[in-house]
């Protein structure tokens, strides 16, 4: 049985604060896959993208997957790009349940703006521009499990939609 939450999705759609709210209500162990590349080679995610590229980044985040995927009992927030990668989708799905979370590319604008540590948009920061990326991504996104939009959506009835899912996936694999 998958005992592993997955939360995927576009930049700014609230996979690192809801895992955290889930992790704790779960009595789960939370793992943001960013902020353990940056553990482990001691460089923000801007500073790799700008000193080594994204290529050299997605290299250390399937290696951080390949590691995190192995572990039990966890809610692991993943990097928007994960997806991007089918080996990655495929290690974090044996033991986990793949969440993904998405939002209008307006309301992601207005998260994302105010910050400026998302190295895809240092050139291209519009709405239009994360309307596009989406786009693209879009068939990558169809491994989730469950989808839930987070635009209008405040934080416990995110909770609440998370924990009725699991409850329907723990009923049915009873049976």
């Amino acid at each position: 049985m998958k005992n592993n939450l997955v939360l995927i999705g576009f930049m700014g759609t609230g996979k690192t604060s809801l895992g955290r709210r889930l992790a704790k209500i779960l009595n789960k162990d939370f793992i943001d896959i960013d902020t353990e590349i940056e553990k482990i080679t001691g460089l923000s995610i801007p500073q790799i993208f700008k000193k080594h590229g994204e290529i050299r980044f997605r290299s250390e985040e399937k290696l951080m997957v390949r590691k995190v995927a192995q572990r039990d009992n966890c809610v692991i927030s993943t990097g928007g790009g994960v997806v991007l990668f089918p080996g990655n989708v495929e290690a974090l799905s044996k033991n986990g349940w793949i969440i993904r979370l998405t939002a209008s590319p307006q309301v992601i604008f207005e998260r994302v703006a105010r910050r400026n540590n998302r190295p895809l948009l240092y050139r291209h920061k519009s709405v239009a521009y994360i309307e596009e990326l989406m786009k693209q991504r879009e068939p990558y996104y169809k491994c989730a499990d469950l989808t839930i939009d987070t635009s209008n959506v405040d934080s416990e009835e995110l909770v609440e939609r998370v924990l009725q899912f699991l409850k329907e996936k723990d009923i049915h694999e009873r049976d």
